[in-house]
């Protein structure tokens, strides 16, 4: 194997595939990533069993040829060089020689025919959808998702796909984010998958820029998304997503309606002074004002008042604090509503006059 590529192009895809790459491996080619080299320019590829990352990039290609190279040493070597750097590769004797100006490098190979690619997709159900829609709605509702929770289906993200719109889900169980993209799509039926945490991750990251479409094939075991000339492709998560609609509450009878970004800032001072475990802060609804209260075991106190819109009975409810930015952070409107029914009953969150995005959030004792 022998070829030629500029340093940028180098880069450029080793930066789309190493974040799949787990720094500790019990199999040692998994630490490493598969080049490619033919015709078509040059082929990357890293896995870590679940997830797998292939793209492909231009390069003046000598020699054919596969091997498998230390991920991290070859990016961090890369990345080191003259922005207007030539990178010079030839496989040799099982070593990788990199030469680039006055520098050289040898880098250890493993054998390509050993890198563990997951089962190819056939028979799949795909659809296309806008590249910033789908990643909209990641940003929207990823924060909402469990980390390492016993309920391993809630430690990932639900799509849905059906004909006139995208939808994703999450919940950890105290709180819950919906968001939707409305559109047609050609689909015969709903289709609903789970997505494990590292995979909408690497998503977020793959999506940035970029107006072309991403082609969404799904099989009962696999979600393969095509973006240009880069193909992602994960395990999906083996369970049954709870009734997610079951625990959006219906339109309470109190209802408060302010400037998103105002209460935002509010609540985010209003945090320094919380309980660093629990981050509860109280909300007093009252005629027209919002009371944030705050409290930590060393007896500091914070509080805060805002002028808002407000329908129905005084209220006193606590919530998260993280819980309820999280959820402003993800709208985007200027105004958002909160309606509330009790003190013991869940918040829903939308932006005003607009169903798009929904987040429920449980009430908490202070």
């Amino acid at each position: 194997m022998k070829f030629q590529i500029p340093r940028g192009e180098m880069l450029k895809g080793l930066q789309t595939v190493i974040g799949v790459v787990e720094r500790r491996q019990t199999m040692p080619i998994l630490s490493n990533l598969l080049l490619k080299a033919d015709k078509q320019g040059l082929t990357l590829a890293g896995t870590d069993l679940e997830l797998e990352l292939v793209t492909r990039v231009p390069a003046s290609v000598k020699q054919e040829g596969a091997t498998t190279v230390p991920a991290r040493k070859l990016f961090d070597i890369c990345r080191g060089l003259p922005e207007d750097a030539e990178i010079k590769c030839e496989l040799k004797d099982q070593r990788l020689t990199l030469s680039s100006g006055r520098s050289r490098f040898v880098l250890s190979t493993l054998n390509a025919d050993e890198f563990p690619f997951l089962e190819e997709i056939k028979e799949a159900k795909s659809v296309s959808v806008p590249k910033p829609a789908l990643k909209q709605l990641l940003d929207r509702t990823h924060f909402a998702m469990a980390h390492q929770d016993v309920r391993y289906y809630l430690n990932g993200l639900l799509l849905v796909v059906r004909k006139d719109r995208m939808r994703a889900v999450a919940t950890d169980g105290h709180r819950l984010a919906l968001c939707d993209a409305t559109g047609s799509l050609p689909v015969s039926e709903e289709i609903q998958v789970i997505v494990p945490r590292k995979a909408i991750t690497e998503l977020q990251r793959l999506l940035d820029g970029g107006e072309e479409p991403a082609r969404l094939a799904f099989t009962p075991n696999h979600l393969q998304i095509t973006l240009g000339e880069t193909r992602f492709t994960t395990k999906l998560v083996d369970g049954r997503f709870p009734d997610y609609e079951k625990v959006i509450p219906i339109a309470g009878d109190k209802r408060l309606t302010g400037r998103r970004e105002a209460v935002r800032q509010a609540l985010a001072r209003t945090a320094i002074l919380s309980n660093e475990k629990f981050r509860g802060v109280r909300l007093t609804l009252k005629d027209s004002k919002l009371r944030l209260q705050a409290q930590n075991p060393e007896h500091e106190e914070a509080e805060e008042e805002l002028e808002v819109e407000y329908e129905g009975a005084p209220i006193e409810i606590g919530f998260n604090v993280t819980y309820l930015m999280d959820a402003l952070g993800g709208l985007e409107g200027e105004s958002f509503t909160l309606d509330l029914t009790g003190p013991d009953a869940s918040g829903l969150i939308k932006e005003k006059g607009s169903d798009a995005c929904q987040y429920v959030v449980m009430p908490m004792r202070l």
